[in-house]
């Protein structure tokens, strides 16, 4: 069997070489029509070309929004399947934005949709959501391990309705966002230089020192930007687990498009404010 290298290892590599900084690719309606771009699968195009194109070079991570793909329907989806690989061909790390959660063999073939070696849409993460139980989402563990892929599970969220579920506690004491980080460090025990198994953990909720981030993998910080979360809030909420946030950044970044220099510059704006809000030595 081809032995793969952890998505965790390249991603620390990436971060250690580019940053931390992780950029959206979010092409709603709304942000076409801010680029003068129509709303529909040539605008979708010209939109995810130029992001890739303008900074393939110099973030570690790109986020695509599957849905805003999806809803273009097979033009779409090829849209997508081109940016993922036009993206991982120019060196960035790309993790699927598509929280799929079921179960049995539906999980399956959802993992084999994007953390397949073979599929199109191959990336090199995907989010997952596991809120019909954690245990639902071992097809996609294993095929991530198997093809060294790396899965970001929905944990600690910042939309204001994740607390009904994430805040909820279990019978042993402890609430479902915690338990859910518990499974994350048991499957990143013993790797190194970091797990391949992270949290989305949302930059806007303050202080979380109540909840042991450190799980020895990522954690991804949406919230930055147009949220209202900034890169220096980012030690506050985050305390020790601070080396492996990756921030994610889509609308502060893309509003400045269609012209390349300019995205590149807001994206270099905030590369900066966040390696300054980490901590140094």
């Amino acid at each position: 069997m081809t032995s793969y290298e952890p998505f965790g290892a390249r991603l620390r590599r990436a971060m250690d070489e580019r940053g931390p900084l992780c950029v959206g690719i979010d092409p709603h309606a709304s942000l076409l029509a801010e680029w003068g771009l129509n709303d529909d699968v040539a605008g979708l195009e010209r939109f995810s070309r130029t992001v890739v194109e303008a900074l393939s070079d110099r973030v570690a991570v790109f986020k695509p929004q599957s849905a805003f793909f999806e809803r273009f329907g097979s033009r779409g989806v090829a849209v997508l399947e081109q940016t993922v690989q036009d993206a991982r061909a120019a060196g960035a790390l790309v993790l699927m934005d598509a929280k799929r959660g079921d179960i049995g063999s539906t999980m399956a073939a959802y993992a084999e949709a994007f953390l397949h070696k073979d599929s199109p849409l191959f990336s090199d993460a995907l989010t997952v959501s596991p809120y019909l139980g954690y245990g639902s989402l071992s097809p996609a563990v294993a095929l991530a391990r198997e093809s060294g892929a790396g899965l970001f599970v929905l944990a600690l969220t910042s939309n204001p309705e994740g607390g009904e579920v994430q805040h909820a506690v279990r019978a042993d004491g402890r609430d479902v966002g915690a338990t859910m980080l518990a499974h994350l460090a048991a499957e990143n025990s013993g790797e190194e230089p970091l797990g391949s198994f992270g949290a989305v953990v949302g930059a806007t909720l303050g202080d979380l020192s109540s909840y042991d981030l450190d799980i020895n993998g990522p954690l991804l910080a949406p919230g930055v930007g147009a949220q209202g979360a900034t890169p220096a809030d980012l030690p506050r909420v985050f305390g020790k687990a601070i080396g492996n946030v990756v921030p994610n950044v889509s609308r502060g970044v893309l509003r400045h498009g269609p012209d390349a220099g300019a995205l590149r510059a807001a994206a270099g704006r905030f590369a900066e404010e966040i390696r300054a809000a980490l901590p140094t030595g």
